[in-house]
């Protein structure tokens, strides 16, 4: 399955990203990765591959760069002019080394190793559904003015956001996309928050606004509903709350419709230029951009891929979007030297690989101005599967984690929220705790309106509860074995960053 989110910053040299090495400071000029061949796709034989070119944004330039794709034999899919993202598809295995020789080329690659065909999620382990009698025995739990199932919400609980929903539930004119597998917008808990304008189906590259193109193919495209449950479930006395249930909620659908449900760069493109252009505060990003777990400065598709995915992200900061991402469920040091990369590419056949992640970028979550969120248990700690790093963290929040038992009628560490087919049903991953997050987030918008991105981001750390490293050794799954190394201090650290958002301090 892709990798949803449960995900993962920069360094170019081309000059369309000197805003990106501006804002960072760190972009090296080379990645540590030994570079494969030129591109996969030039072992296809007569085989559409999609591709990304990256050019300058006057009107000149593209129009040049388009003559030349078609002279390489591509054929123009969309082009996002105000960004300078083109993408293209091509049967001609030699057009990438075509293209980036033309001028006004910056940056040019394969966005993926296979051939297309007519994304990755981060939530850690299987869905457990939720049957009628729990969903009774819960129920019988619930007290005065909670929702039905809100009983075994404890991830509510633990950021205050029971009670600050008491004070104020979020501004109808603030909107969270989801980009994901798509969302089920007939579930009755989320029906009343969804936003149908600001919802699209971006698979393609293209946006498509077909009513109800943004909705799931299939039951096993769950992982979206869910998140969009987290965020904006309505609190109307049928199931579960939202963290922000007086905000809206959009879905705008990135993920292939096969079992393998790929986050292609080219669909996330297109997510966060159609969010930015409908006027979407906040984009919730529970995945990571396939099919590379890593993308590695040395190696031009993955170049090209980090460059066109920052372009359309850096123009959603700059049209008001605040992007909130996460960081991904291996329980990786995002901060150490070198990680093993056993996974990617994802979308043919893995090649494993070391590299280190300040050269080799998770994408979207190390892109610059983006909220990397890691996971917490009932009890606060760091969840086992949650990926870390001192100085890439951002702020945590609830997750789940199935090690840590909370006192509720279920008994279940992982995070309950809405299913396709009016179900429901418990996941865990940063994947699930991104979505509390985009929701605090919403929250402090709905409170000051005229916030920046940059200054919602500041307001969600200064708002943060820091519980600080643990006093000893972390071993996650009580294995016996030291899993994870917190560095840092009570204030800012590896494990938390700046802290567990709260959402009464949020509304207050």
């Amino acid at each position: 399955m892709a990798h949803l989110r449960s995900r993962r910053r920069l360094a170019l040299a081309v000059p369309v990203v000197l805003s990106l090495t501006a804002s960072l400071g760190f972009l090296p000029a080379a990645a540590q990765a030994a570079p494969r061949a030129e591109s996969t796709a030039q072992a296809a034989d007569a085989a559409d591959f999609a591709y990304l070119v990256n050019t300058k944004t006057d009107h000149r330039t593209i129009e040049s760069v388009k003559k030349a794709i078609a002279k390489a034999g591509g054929t123009v899919v969309v082009a996002y002019d105000k960004i300078g993202v083109i993408v293209v598809h091509s049967a001609n295995p030699a057009f990438a080394q075509q293209i980036r020789k033309a001028p006004g080329v910056q940056s040019a690659g394969a966005s993926r190793t296979s051939p297309v065909t007519a994304a990755g999620t981060t939530d850690e382990g299987a869905v457990q559904y939720l049957s009628k009698a729990e969903a009774a025995k819960i129920a019988g739990s619930s007290t005065a003015g909670e929702e039905p199932l809100e009983a075994d919400q404890w991830d509510l609980r633990a950021i205050g956001a029971d009670k600050a929903a008491k004070v104020d539930p979020g501004s109808r004119k603030v909107t969270v996309a989801v980009i994901d597998v798509g969302v089920d917008d007939t579930h009755p808990d989320i029906a009343p928050n969804f936003s149908a304008s600001q919802s699209a189906n971006c698979v393609s590259g293209k946006a498509d606004t077909t009513y109800g193109s943004w909705r799931p193919v299939d039951a096993d495209h769950y992982h979206g509903t869910h998140v969009a449950g987290e965020i904006a479930a309505a609190r109307n006395g049928i199931g579960v709350a939202g963290v922000a249930p007086g905000v809206k909620v959009a879905g705008i659908t990135v993920a292939q419709p096969d079992a393998n449900q790929l986050f292609f760069p080219e669909s996330v493109v297109c997510a966060f230029v159609f969010a930015a252009d409908h006027g979407v505060e906040v984009t919730n990003n529970s995945y990571y951009v396939d099919p590379w777990q890593y993308n590695c400065m040395d190696d031009p598709d993955q170049r090209a891929i980090v460059d066109s995915v920052n372009r359309a992200q850096l123009y959603a900061q700059r049209k008001g979007t605040l992007n909130v991402a996460a960081a991904g469920n291996s329980n990786n040091d995002l901060d150490s030297n070198a990680l093993v990369d056993a996974s990617s590419p994802d979308d043919s056949t893995p090649v494993t690989r070391t590299v280190d992640p300040h050269k080799c970028f998770d994408v979207p979550t190390q892109l610059p101005g983006v909220v990397t969120v890691s996971a917490t248990g009932v009890t606060g700690a760091k969840s086992y599967y949650s990926s870390y790093g001192d100085g890439v963290i951002d702020v945590a929040a609830p997750g789940g984690d199935k090690y840590k038992i909370p006192d509720t009628p279920s008994k279940n560490g992982r995070i309950l929220s809405t299913m396709p087919n009016n179900s429901y049903g418990f996941l865990q991953g940063t994947s699930m705790a991104t979505p509390h997050v985009a929701a605090v987030a919403a929250l402090l918008k709905s409170t000051h309106p005229w916030a920046t991105p940059a200054q919602l981001q500041a307001l969600l750390k200064a708002q943060a509860d820091n519980p600080g490293c643990p006093t000893g050794p972390y071993d996650g799954d009580g294995d016996g074995v030291v899993d994870a190394t917190c560095v840092g201090g009570k204030r800012i650290n590896g494990f938390y960053g700046f802290g567990i958002v709260n959402a009464l301090r949020a509304v207050k």
